[in-house]
């Protein structure tokens, strides 16, 4: 079994990607490592976990630890990947993976000379949802693709949540702009040529609260919002000449609805709706994973793809500071 290290005890390892580690088929949880000793014990006896150390030094140290998952605040990402994969662990880092894409290169080299798996945990990718929308436009279902449209907005008012904290990478589009952009990519297997955008700063965080963009892939279009503070949505829509792609629940299914894909004809009178109970997206990406850093041939998310996909945020940063086209 693949032996994972947790480096922090952050909501999302509590509640999402913890107990799907401990349910995928090839790996389990041996150690949790936060700064304070006694939240890593609490939350290693909380899962049956054998090891809790207090510092991040020590997890990577261990011999007991085949990779680690980093769900640390966006702004150590790229810090104690590069240190982990120093320390020849395979590495899975939650998203955003850095702050600008340049960022990435020296992390793309660490993961070479020290032969490990680096990779940026989108677990859209993995997810059989987004697996048939590709399926669907690559078989010409709703003929050339012509637009994509997206939302991904919650409200989140709190000034302690590193959500709000700049200097912890905190903002909407690192924190959930980065899936519409992703997704679209994924889907397609395009890349942006230019954007235009605007992006408002909450007043009292500072944070980009509120972005609205619209991207132009040569053979089609792409608008999209993401805000953090307007009310729960969700939505992706691939819009095509011949029909169009509803997904339901895109990134999050449960919150925001059943995990649903549906293909809709030029006529809007038939539909066939494909549906996905059940999916545990945190689980797929992690089997997928180890896998892949056992030497299989696995499909996983590259840093070569996390480079794509921030220059993509990188871009909208930079056009909304002008109202003309930015090329990414």
């Amino acid at each position: 079994m693949f032996r994972w290290g947790i480096m922090s005890t952050a909501k999302i390892g509590r509640d999402q990607v913890i107990p799907q580690l401990q349910d995928s088929e090839n790996g389990v949880v041996t150690a949790i490592a936060s700064r304070d000793h006694a939240r890593a014990r609490a939350l290693a006896d909380r899962f049956g976990i054998p090891l809790a150390f207090s510092s991040y030094e020590e997890l990577l140290a261990s011999a007991e630890i085949d990779g680690v998952y980093i769900p640390l605040p966006t702004s150590q990402h790229i810090e104690w990947a590069l240190k982990a994969a120093q320390a020849g662990k395979h590495v899975l880092c939650e998203k955003p993976i850095a702050l600008h894409a340049d960022e990435i290169a020296p992390l793309i080299k660490a993961r070479d000379v020290n032969d490990v798996l680096v990779c940026e945990a989108f677990m859209v990718t993995y997810h059989p949802q987004w697996r048939k929308v590709r399926e669907l436009i690559a078989d010409g279902a709703i003929g050339r693709l012509r637009h994509v449209q997206g939302a991904f907005s919650y409200f989140n008012a709190d000034p302690a949540n590193m959500r709000n904290k700049p200097e912890l990478g905190g903002g909407g589009l690192p924190d959930i702009g980065v899936y519409p952009t992703v997704s679209t990519r994924f889907s397609t297997g395009r890349e942006p040529l230019r954007v235009q955008a605007t992006v408002e700063r909450h007043p009292q965080f500072g944070t980009d609260s509120y972005a609205s963009v619209k991207a132009d892939f040569g053979d089609f279009e792409m608008s999209f919002y993401c805000s953090t503070q307007m009310a729960l949505r969700q939505l992706m829509v691939f819009h095509g000449e011949k029909g169009y792609i509803e997904v339901t629940a895109p990134f999050n299914a449960g919150d925001y609805g059943h995990a649903t894909v549906s293909l809709h004809n030029v006529t809007h009178e038939e539909a066939r709706v494909f549906r996905f109970p059940g999916v545990r997206q945190y689980r797929l990406q992690a089997e997928a994973f180890v896998r892949k850093a056992r030497g299989g041939q696995e499909e996983v998310f590259t840093l070569e793809q996390s480079v794509l996909n921030q220059a993509f945020i990188d871009a909208v940063y930079r056009a909304a500071t002008h109202d003309r086209w930015e090329t990414v």
